[in-house]
């Protein structure tokens, strides 16, 4: 009897430290989630931008990678999901729900004082080399320098030779004996491709960084919103600069480049008034005559389409005008002083002319 009541004693006693060590962990366990959720309210707090990186398809030595990259711009933390949901509600975020929408699988925080679109920019110059598997793409032209290897001449000979690659056997091994492109952009890597980057050290691949989303002040932006035309805005930019001073100019805003468009136009509309009316000055004569020349020309191709015998008599005067024209425009010796001639004469205008209608 007393040895039965020892035994049910012994047996609560076990059930009994067993409920408290639950406990405990159970404790424990909360303890270390608040922490992490104190850690994750902070750094919302401190930092003006959370971006979030999908990590699933990516190497586990990335996370090392990325936070050497960021070391003084940025913080890379690994937060469980739920935890990072539960800091940003606590927090009383905007929009936290619709941020939530993307708080799936597994996730890599990156916090940033920087906006959005900064921080993807500066994200996609950070790449990780790694290796190639065979049958994927490769998205860059790989070059082989002429160097010395590690690989012992054999079986290996035959590789380098069957990827054009010239090599020479020296110091007993391998050297490249000529710079060699191995690979261009849109090839496949082939098991023999993979063995030379593996016996090279070549690590063909560029690792970088899928944002899923960004969380800025309550504003939530996914990923694929986040991609910049950085030219098509320079250009848009740029249109926008020169459509801005094309309308200053028409008002004649008082500033200095806007000044200086506005008397360009005023001159070229005063100009082109002027020859229009066909008023000859020092200025409008060339754009008078060689508008009265290029009239004259239409109008012999519009009567040249009516005849074929006066198509070839006006083809021969519009050449020999064109040859008086050209001859005119050469500098002329007079007084044993070169001196261009500036357009074409009145005179010579006549002749032409006449010579072109008979």
């Amino acid at each position: 009897m007393k040895a039965k009541f020892v035994r049910e004693l012994n047996k609560i006693v076990k059930m009994h430290s067993k409920q408290v060590a639950e406990e405990q962990r159970a404790r424990k366990a909360i303890e270390e989630k608040r922490k992490v959720v104190e850690e994750a309210k902070k750094l919302l707090l401190e930092y003006r931008t959370l971006i979030l990186i999908d990590s699933s398809n990516l190497p586990s030595r990335y996370l090392t990678f990325l936070r050497k990259k960021l070391e003084g711009v940025g913080v890379v933390k690994l937060f469980k999901n739920n935890l990072l949901y539960i800091a940003m509600k606590e927090l009383g975020m905007a929009n936290v729900d619709e941020f939530a929408k993307f708080l799936q699988q597994q996730n890599i925080a990156v916090f940033i004082n920087a906006n959005p679109f900064e921080a993807k920019l500066l994200l996609d110059k950070i790449v990780m080399p790694w290796k190639a598997t065979p049958g994927e793409k490769i998205e860059h032209e790989i070059v082989v320098p002429s160097m010395k290897t590690d690989v012992k001449p054999g079986p290996m000979m035959s590789l380098f030779s069957k990827l054009k690659i010239p090599i020479q056997v020296r110091d007993g091994v391998i050297w490249i004996a000529k710079e060699s492109v191995v690979a261009r952009p849109g090839d496949t890597v082939t098991p023999e491709l993979s063995s030379l980057f593996e016996k090279l050290g070549i690590e063909p691949k560029f690792v970088r960084a899928s944002i899923k989303a960004a969380y800025e002040r309550g504003v939530v932006i996914s990923g694929d919103k986040l991609v910049l035309d950085i030219d098509a805005y320079r250009k848009d930019f740029a249109e926008a600069i020169s459509n801005a001073i094309n309308i200053a100019s028409e008002i004649v805003v008082p500033d200095p480049i806007v000044v200086k468009t506005s008397l360009f136009k005023a001159y070229s509309r005063a100009l082109r008034l002027a020859a229009e009316s066909g008023l000859i000055t020092k200025e409008t004569a060339a754009i008078v005559f060689s508008s009265a020349i290029s009239k004259a020309y239409a109008l012999a191709q519009l009567l040249a389409s009516k005849s074929p015998e006066l198509a070839q008599q006006l083809q021969v005067s519009v050449v020999q005008t064109q040859t008086e024209v050209q001859q005119a425009q050469q500098p002329q010796k007079v007084e044993e002083k070169e001196e261009k001639k500036e357009g074409v004469s009145e005179e010579q205008l006549a002749e032409g002319l006449s010579a072109l209608f008979g």
